[in-house]
């Protein structure tokens, strides 16, 4: 989903308002058919300005308006710009004969309104912020349940293999954007589903996820590469297979992928490096940072999303980000492996 910009919500703001212009009126009106951030700041601003649709307007009194023609008109004899204010008046009360009492006739009602208006957004907005996290959550499924999708087809082409590529024992799994012949990252399985079509590469983007700037896909010929660009264009992580293993299926109980590993975030962006991570207690027990350390989404093999706010699904009490015997102060090189099939270790 498109983040809406300080200039678009200010737009919406306005337009609730009354205060945006025709053309302002259909940039808004194009926003709010698509733009599902829109369509709920939208709603807010409705259900908080709608208090203020109770203050009443008064009438100004006739004898008032009457009164001041004859004084204008006597002053015109006078005066010719008077004749003109008088002109004015007269083509005014033509149009409309209300007009808005002065706030200071109706201060009770107004800061009444105001009062409920303040109250309602305070408790709002973090309704508004729970719901915007669980349409991540949702949104995010989604993208997975895609991902699963490609799997399926590809497997449906390919005698009922999933996607693999040939890894040495101790190739480093963590250089994502490494476009060398060598099989240097566990992320050009999947790179295989995006090379031939199986899956738009924007379905391994969270929608949860918050980056510094907008990542797209836009100007890259995906088929002119090896693996993804680099870690920032796939935030999730995908299941590595112990060596040993000749499990080439979906029918094995465990987690294909989910939100993209917290190790991950310490990996170096520079290929040429060498990780030099040493676990410690915040890297044991983080969320994904995807949903803001609230949980992750995790895709298990036989296809279905849940979410889960701890580093294990339901199919296995393993940890999904480290592999078993690792702990505090363990280093990480960016090698390991997983020693057998009930080892479930999802990176980078």
């Amino acid at each position: 989903m498109t983040r809406l910009s300080d200039q678009q919500k200010q737009l919406l703001f306005d337009y609730a308002l009354g205060l945006a212009s025709d053309r302002e009126a259909v940039q808004v009106e194009k926003l709010l058919a698509w733009n599902q951030e829109a369509i709920e700041l939208q709603r807010t601003f409705q259900v908080a300005l709608a208090p203020l649709d109770s203050v009443e307007l008064d009438r100004c009194p006739d004898e008032l308006t009457e009164r001041l023609s004859i004084r204008l008109k006597a002053a015109g004899r006078q005066d010719p710009d008077i004749n003109r204010l008088e002109e004015l008046l007269a083509a005014e009360r033509l149009r409309s004969r209300t007009i808005k009492i002065p706030l200071w006739r109706n201060w009770t009602e107004v800061v009444t309104a105001a009062a409920a208006v303040f109250l309602f957004m305070s408790i709002l907005f973090p309704s508004v912020g729970f719901m915007r996290q669980r349409y991540a959550q949702t949104h995010c499924g989604t993208h997975l349940a895609g991902v699963y999708e490609g799997f399926r087809n590809y497997m449906s082409d390919h005698d009922g293999l999933v996607p693999a590529v040939a890894m040495t024992p101790g190739s480093p799994w963590w250089k994502v954007g490494y476009q060398g012949q060598e099989n240097y990252s566990n992320t050009r399985r999947p790179w295989l589903l995006v090379k031939n079509g199986y899956v738009q590469p924007n379905q391994f983007l969270c929608p949860g996820r918050r980056e510094l700037y907008a990542v797209s896909y836009d100007g890259f010929k995906v088929q002119n590469l090896n693996d993804f660009p680099s870690q920032i264009y796939i935030q999730y992580s995908i299941h590595i297979a112990c060596p040993t293993s000749i499990d080439r299926d979906l029918r094995q109980k465990g987690v294909l992928l989910a939100d993209r590993n917290p190790l991950s975030e310490a990996l170096p962006s520079d290929l040429s490096e060498r990780p030099n991570l040493r676990l410690d207690e915040g890297m044991m027990t983080a969320n994904s940072r995807n949903h803001r350390n609230r949980g992750q989404n995790a895709l298990l093999n036989d296809g279905s999303v849940e979410f889960i706010k701890a580093r294990h699904s339901s199919v296995s009490d393993d940890d999904i980000y480290v592999l078993q015997g690792m702990s505090c102060n363990t280093e990480v090189s960016g090698c390991e492996l997983p020693s057998c099939n009930t080892d479930i270790f999802l990176v980078p």
